[in-house]
């Protein structure tokens, strides 16, 4: 049955978005920017009311009210197609960084052009940092909010961390206040292959890491704060679905995550 609705889901999914290609397309366009972008809204949304009802996987999202008032970053854990767009009916004026071969395709790249979405030449290494920061200034001036994913790249649920450098150098060259974010939704939506396991995913926003710290100590802290909260949510995820299919990586780390539990336990009273 995971199966056929995972099938049926996959042609809904795309059936809708050649759909809304076809219709909005023509206006697109030719609207304004900030008004335009109620089109990738709306199709974010669908996609979000078509996962819940054909793939059974519903969501929520805990501390929005964490977000702050004017332009900030939002560092995010990416572990799905499904949170590139889950949050972007949430937010005012989203702007994404992100591999510059994704505007290289037709249609979808054409539409992330006309949001000034920011391109990233990852082959480039440290030559890509000065173009970044300075397309991020461009943006930030408008009071936008800029998505990163501080890892790269799409990771399994539990898989070892590996963040760039490159968000301390937003956060200290934006000197704007950065939001983490963390969410499982590799477990329902996972980046490899069309099975969508039904479930409930959540997007916990943590407070913002207000601008001012040092660059190392801000990332240090970033890190500590994302893993911990990751790892808190991953065991809540898996208590609340025991019949979730776990990827390997995913049994390794909460296997690693029960034996530090009981490592931090204090011993035992002695019997009186």
């Amino acid at each position: 049955m995971i199966y056929l609705r995972s099938g049926l889901f996959q042609l809904a999914f795309y059936a809708s978005f050649i759909v809304q290609m076809i219709i909005f397309t023509p206006i697109y366009f030719f609207l304004p920017r900030k008004t335009a972008y109620r089109i990738p809204k709306n199709w974010a949304r669908i996609n979000l009311w078509l996962a819940e009802k054909i793939a059974g996987i519903s969501y929520e999202i805990q501390g929005l009210e964490n977000l702050p008032k004017g332009g900030f970053i939002i560092a995010a854990k990416h572990q799905s197609f499904w949170d590139t767009f889950a949050l972007i009916p949430y937010l005012r004026d989203p702007v994404y960084i992100l591999k510059r071969e994704l505007l290289w395709i037709p249609l979808f790249g054409w539409y992330a052009a006309k949001q000034r979405m920011i391109p990233i030449n990852r082959a480039a290494k440290a030559r890509a940092i000065p173009e970044m920061l300075s397309r991020a200034r461009e943006e930030m001036a408008d009071n936008r909010e800029l998505i990163i994913y501080p890892e790269g790249t799409r990771k399994a649920p539990g898989a070892e961390p590996d963040y760039k450098y490159g968000i301390a150098r937003l956060y200290t060259d934006l000197n704007v206040p950065v939001v983490p974010l963390v969410q499982h939704a590799g477990l329902f939506w996972p980046r490899h292959g069309f099975r969508r396991n039904p479930g409930h995913i959540v997007i916990r926003i943590l407070k913002p890491i207000e601008p001012g710290m040092p660059g190392d100590a801000f990332f240090r802290h970033l890190v500590e704060v994302m893993e911990q909260e990751s790892d808190r949510l991953l065991v809540e995820t898996v208590e609340a679905h025991p019949d979730l299919p776990l990827p390997a990586v995913t049994r390794q780390k909460l296997k690693k995550i029960e034996t530090e539990r009981q490592q931090a336990e204090p011993a035992g009273q002695p019997a009186v």
